[in-house]
């Protein structure tokens, strides 16, 4: 099973994307600041299947850093949200091990806001 290729996606500005959470903006400046390539949502990994072969999961990671070939996933949900995110994580790594995916929790989010002087969410 064959991963789709994010490899042609283009660079973003954070300035010009709709992103569907604060967090993830905020991860998409500081990423800019440091000049890190990166595509917001390029690729989505079909994990489950019914008996017919249609998909029934699907996965998108938030950010693709092509110079790293790396997914990652900012996760800053309850919990129940995180472990449904880290269930699909684990099928991802499952059905493509060649895909390099890192989840981050709303602990190493948090981390990141404090060292940075990044805003608030409430901000």
């Amino acid at each position: 099973m064959r991963p789709p290729s994010a490899a042609s996606a283009p660079a973003l500005d954070s300035d010009t994307v709709r992103f569907a959470h604060a967090s993830e903006r905020q991860f998409a400046r500081l990423l800019d600041f440091y000049q890190i390539e990166w595509a917001y949502e390029p690729t989505s990994f079909d994990l489950e299947w019914d008996k017919d072969g249609n998909v029934v999961q699907r996965f998108t990671p938030d950010f693709y850093l092509p110079q790293y070939d790396l997914y990652i996933e900012i996760t800053t949900l309850n919990q129940r949200l995180v472990t449904k995110k880290n269930r699909k994580v684990r099928r991802l790594r499952e059905l493509y091990p060649g895909v390099n995916c890192k989840i981050f929790y709303q602990r190493d989010y948090l981390s990141l806001v404090t060292k940075y002087g990044l805003e608030s969410l409430t901000d």
